[in-house]
Order: structure tokens, then C-alpha cells, then sequence
């Protein structure tokens, strides 16, 4: 297979590339910590001009039908500086779905000014005991009159403290667990009822708790079939996994880039410490977990553009996995190796490293991802 960019990727890839290191570098995520949002939405209006946000869909909603490795590619140089701006949460694990099964008066409201940068979404599937399982929905929406009443709390939604839009799974008949019977709707975080709670996260970027209290919905606030919303969050998730590879993949390049400077600078004994050949080793061991971690990326968004949902699943787990091993090596070397300096939240090396720890653990750990390998046919097959 050939694996060589074409130009225009290479142009992609230049492009987002410049516009990381000189429009989002890693100082700029320093300073947003402390910021409600985390993220600008002048810059985020920038990458609706430059086409970022508009790059999977299509003519008609402002878009151009570019593939989901073409998005890999921008997210992995945005992933270079831990750009904050809510791509992933937003056009990846919401506007999928909803360009997938919306209506089109939902796309043409939403999708469209997405595409432009004027506006961002949120998924809301998670809860407090459902872990990975995107069937376990407790949050309800009953019959209401002619309408439907929405009840319930989602927790850890990306973006969901600055989403115009939240994408929410809710039960609309079965027990906690089944997987018939939720629904996604379209709830404005204004409309009475719902409560917005804004937290930080460990690696300073934002999410938020939120909370559905009676929240009136029509008809026209339902997303895709009635009661067939899991399949549908489960391809986000999966979609969402294989961008957050390929935003590893450039954050582990950053990272192996910086030590090996490092190694190169830091004099002890009067010699550079790059000279220590066990050094050099761990450096090329880094090295070594960068090309399997960024292969595996790879793998994974051209498999997520295929139509065979097995292959899909499995490129993704086996690129989740590897994040999660590879990942963590990277930047767990990488802080020893720059010695009591690396553990300062003053160095950027932990900043990588605390958004790793997160990466990891979105969209499904390394010990899930095995587990699902290990039920998926072609796995027990080639067994």
C-alpha cells in the first residue's frame, strides 16, 4: 500500500503545521487554562475560514467531502502545540452523527454554520456508571402531549460548557442497559431545564456536567431513528478514537523532539548527557514507539472511512491500544529524562504529558480496546 501524501495533503499538512507554531503554540494553551472557555472563538473562526471545519462535509453544507485521514493529518499538527479548540468534540463526535442521520433542516442549522466556525457542538452520551458503554443511558425522554420531556445528567462532555448545540442520548423505552430503545436529540444548552456545570480537566482543557431537568423537546429535536441511537454514538466514539491517535501521533513527535534537544543541551559532569549511551537508547526506544504509534493512526482513519464495520472496529482498537502503551512510554521518558525540570508545571513536557494521561483514557482505555478486540470475529478468527 502506498502510504506517500499527495500534494495537496503535503499543502494540508504544511498549512496546519505554520498555523500550530505560530498561531497556537503550547504557550497560548498555558494562558487558556485559567480562561472560562479554554479556547478563542476568533481562532476558532479561523479554522472555519481555512476550511478545517467544513472538511467531511459536503458541497451543500459548506463543505468539500474531504476524507477522514485528511482531518488526521490537521489534527495531528494541532496536537503538535495542544491547539484547544473543541475540533474533535465538535465536527468529529457531534457533526458526524448528525450529518449521518440528522435531517436536513438540523444539518442546514447546525452543520453549516459549524463548517464556518460560527458556531460548536458537544456529544453528551456519557454517565456516571456506564464507563465505555454507550447503551448504558439512564437519562430519559418520555411522551410528553405532543412532545417528549428530557431527564437526566450527563457527565465529562467535552465542550459541552461552550457548545451552542449538545447531541444527547437519552432512553425512550428499555431498561438501563439495553441497546434498543435511545434516542439523540438536539438540546440548546439555553432552553429551561438545563444546567450547565463548567469543570477543568487534568490536562487544562474544559468540560462540563450537565444536567436535564424536564427539558421540553418536540419532534423535530430528534436525531436519526427512534430508539436507534447507540449504534450511532458507538461510531462516534470510534470516530473520535482514531482522530485522538492521530493527535497522540503529533504530540509524540513533539515530545521525542524536545528530549532528544534536550540531550543534546543539558551538560553533566562536563559532558553533554546526549553522549550517555544509555540515554541514547531510551531515545531510540522513544523513537521506536513514535512510528508505531503514528502507523497504527494512520491505519485507523483509513480504516474509520471504510464501510466495513469490523475492519473499522479493530484498526481503531488496535490504534487505541497502542496510544495507550506507546503514549505513556513517550511521555513518562520524556519527564525523567529532563530530570526535576520535567516534573514542573513551568515546562511544557508536562503538559504533554498530562493531555497523554487524558487522550488515553477518551473514547476507551487501552484494557477496553483489548477487551473489544478480543470479542470482535475477525480477532477469534485469525486465531
Amino acid at each position: 500500500m502506498n502510504f506517500e501524501l499527495s500534494p495537496d495533503q503535503k499543502l494540508l499538512v504544511d498549512t496546519a503545521a505554520a498555523f500550530a507554531r505560530k498561531q497556537s503554540p503550547v504557550s497560548r494553551l498555558r494562558e487558556l487554562r485559567a480562561d472560562p472557555v479554554g479556547w478563542q472563538k476568533a481562532t476558532w473562526k479561523q479554522m472555519g475560514e481555512l476550511g478545517w471545519l467544513a472538511m467531511l462535509f459536503p458541497e451543500e453544507l459548506g463543505g468539500f467531502g474531504a476524507s477522514f485521514v485528511d482531518l488526521c493529518l490537521v489534527i495531528e499538527q494541532l496536537g503538535a502545540t495542544l491547539v484547544p479548540e473543541p475540533i474533535v468534540p465538535s465536527v468529529v463526535l457531534a457533526g458526524l452523527p448528525l450529518l449521518r442521520v440528522g435531517s436536513d433542516a438540523q444539518k442546514q442549522r447546525w452543520l453549516a454554520p459549524l463548517a464556518a466556525g460560527d458556531v460548536s457542538l458537544a456529544l453528551a452520551w456519557a454517565e456516571r456508571d456506564g464507563r465505555y458503554d454507550a447503551a448504558s443511558v439512564t437519562t430519559r425522554a418520555e411522551r410528553a402531549g405532543a412532545g417528549w420531556r428530557l431527564t437526566g445528567e450527563k457527565v465529562f462532555v467535552l465542550n459541552g460548557h461552550a457548545a451552542d448545540a449538545l447531541l444527547v442520548s437519552a432512553r425512550t423505552s428499555g431498561g438501563p442497559r439495553d441497546r434498543e430503545g435511545v434516542t439523540l436529540w438536539l438540546v440548546e444548552p439555553s432552553a429551561p431545564g438545563v444546567t450547565v456545570q463548567p469543570i477543568q480537566t487534568m490536562d487544562g482543557h474544559h468540560a462540563a456536567m450537565v444536567r436535564f431537568d424536564g427539558v421540553e423537546l418536540g419532534d423535530d429535536a430528534r436525531v436519526g431513528a427512534l430508539g436507534g441511537g447507540v449504534a450511532e454514538v458507538e461510531r462516534a466514539l470510534d470516530d473520535g478514537a482514531a482522530a485522538s491517535c492521530s493527535e497522540g501521533a503529533g504530540m509524540m513527535q513533539t515530545v521525542l523532539a524536545m528530549t532528544t534537544e534536550y540531550l543534546r543541551t543539558r551538560e553533566q559532569f562536563g559532558v553533554k548527557i546526549g553522549s550517555f549511551q544509555a540515554l541514547q537508547h531510551r531515545a531510540v526506544d522513544m523513537f521506536v514507539e513514535c512510528e508505531l504509534a503514528k502507523s497504527m493512526a494512520l491505519l485507523a482513519a483509513i480504516r474509520t472511512d471504510g464501510d466495513d464495520a469490523d475492519e473499522r472496529r479493530s484498526a481503531v482498537s488496535w490504534a487505541k491500544a497502542q496510544l495507550g502503551e506507546s503514549g505513556r512510554y513517550v511521555t513518562q521518558q520524556a519527564t525523567q529524562l529532563h530530570g526535576g525540570v520535567g516534573v514542573t508545571d513551568e515546562h511544557d513536557v508536562g503538559l504533554y504529558f498530562k493531555r497523554m494521561q487524558v487522550l488515553s483514557s477518551l473514547y476507551g482505555d487501552d484494557e477496553h480496546h483489548i477487551a473489544r478486540l478480543g470479542r470482535l470475529p475477525s480477532f477469534t478468527r485469525d486465531l
